[in-house]
């Protein structure tokens, strides 16, 4: 896959209603040039596959679509597999990625196993309400220490650096960005971006409830949107009630 095909990939993304931009698959190329992939018919896209691998520690792949007029033929199990023979060309000891339920039997398939459930949840607001944004005010620049600091805080919970993926984030979207600390430690921190129809809060990391709130809390106040999307694990019951009291609503479960 290269920049020139990011309109049929968004054409795809469409079809599914997914959330992802135009600068979300330029963010997937630019993290992995040579593990992007599309499978063609008659010089026509009709499905797509990308990967991310992070410090050569574990790897991602996401956006695996496929044309509803091209299924059935066993195209997103190539692209799959094309993916995954990339990723252990470079020896990745482990491949990850987050399912849907349409998915999952695919992944399944080739071997992938369930860590833990993810949900994803909505918060809905009237056009009036999401514009009213004032409760915070114009948020202060972040500082690139503070940034620097939250981006080795989320090595250490991440397990690798994905500072690249995070100071991308942080340039398309820095309202959202945030960070909590106390005496020079990181206590906790998110992320945020824009996507096609909703504003999209993670990743959002904090040592207590009290923080996520506040983290939480900012997020919204600075969304203009009509929809907000959190993804949390389903086992955190202190994030699910956080979302809860935000009045954000279940939409869909994902494996992980």
């Amino acid at each position: 896959m290269t920049m020139a095909d990011i309109p049929a990939g968004l054409r795809l993304k469409e079809i599914a209603g997914w959330n992802q931009t135009a600068a979300d698959w330029k963010r997937f190329l630019e993290a992995s040039p040579k593990g992007c992939f599309v499978a063609e018919e008659d010089g026509r896209v009709c499905g797509t596959a990308t990967t991310i691998s992070f410090e050569n520690r574990f790897a991602w792949v996401g956006m695996v679509l496929v044309d509803p007029q091209y299924r059935g033929r066993g195209i997103g199990t190539q692209l799959l597999k094309r993916a995954i023979e990339y990723l252990d060309g470079l020896k990745i000891p482990a491949i990850k990625l987050d399912a849907t339920p349409q998915g999952k039997p695919l992944y399944e398939k080739l071997e992938f196993v369930c860590e833990y459930e993810i949900e994803r949840w909505t918060l809905r607001r009237p056009p009036s309400e999401a514009a009213n944004v004032s409760g915070f005010g114009a948020r202060a620049p972040l500082s690139p220490e503070l940034l620097e600091s939250i981006c080795k805080a989320d090595q250490e919970i991440f397990g690798a650096d994905r500072s690249f993926l995070l100071k991308s984030l942080h340039e398309d979207a820095p309202e959202f960005t945030a960070g909590i600390g106390n005496d020079g430690l990181i206590e906790g921190y998110a992320f945020g971006r824009r996507g096609s129809f909703a504003d999209h809060l993670g990743p959002w990391m904090a040592k207590d409830a009290t923080g996520a709130g506040q983290l939480l809390e900012k997020f919204v106040a600075h969304s203009s949107r009509g929809v907000q999307v959190v993804d949390y694990l389903k086992s955190n019951a202190i994030a699910g009630d956080l979302l809860r009291s935000f009045g954000f609503c279940f939409s869909r479960s994902l494996t992980r």
